[in-house]
């Protein structure tokens, strides 16, 4: 079975992070909390490992993880530009639950699935979260669920769902909201809102003044 640490504690919380950065490293998978629900992850850029974890969760390549980083200087590393309105809505919503689709960097090794050339992007709003991002770097991360199953709010929903295909699992508690975050495509001349979520659509055209939204 995965370990799981509770980050409650002092000690298992600094323990935790570094069982699960060196899992990261190894290949292998970890659940981590974040601010909307938890997620499983893994390193972005070792293929095997996202494999698993689009197996873990029952999923396919036609449905890429996106990828959490710990600083606005990693995201920057990972798109070939932010074009006109990233960076300031990076500003105003980062870290928190918005996540920017973007045209990945061409140079990268990497495969996260059929990207279709793209990379959806967030800095989370959790300390726990920030700190292992900050250790292993950029991590694909989806949420804590088999697909087609809610997603998990607690350590303890993750650890039923996902089981043994976890090597470490980060237990802060309960997680304060269960909405997803936004997702907005910056890859077409008109932001394009790919998923309604924590931020509102009203929020992100105060920002960027006109978003496409579909129907």
């Amino acid at each position: 079975m995965g370990r799981r640490f509770d980050c409650s504690d002092a000690d298992q919380k600094a323990e935790g992070l570094t069982e699960a950065a060196n899992a990261v490293r190894r290949g292998e998978l970890v659940v981590l909390p974040t601010d909307t629900v938890y997620g499983i992850g893994a390193d972005a850029f070792t293929q095997s490992a996202v494999t698993a974890l689009l197996e873990a969760k029952g999923r396919g390549r036609e449905m890429p993880p996106p990828v959490l980083v710990g600083t606005v200087r990693a995201a920057n590393a990972l798109v070939e530009d932010l074009g006109p309105y990233g960076q300031d809505l990076i500003d105003a919503f980062w870290p928190g639950p918005l996540t920017i689709v973007c045209k990945a960097n061409r140079a990268l090794s990497w495969d996260l699935g059929d990207t279709k050339g793209t990379v959806a992007l967030r800095m989370p709003l959790h300390p726990i979260a920030l700190d292992l991002l900050k250790e292993t770097g950029p991590m694909a991360v989806s949420s804590a669920n088999r697909s087609g199953s809610p997603a998990a709010t607690t350590a303890e929903e993750a650890e039923d769902q996902l089981g043994e295909s976890v090597a470490v699992y980060l237990d802060a508690g309960p997680t304060n909201d269960n909405t997803p975050s936004t997702i907005l495509d910056l890859t077409t001349a008109v932001p394009r809102l790919l998923r309604a979520g924590a931020i509102p659509v009203e929020k992100l055209r105060g920002i960027v003044g006109y978003v496409a939204t579909e129907g």
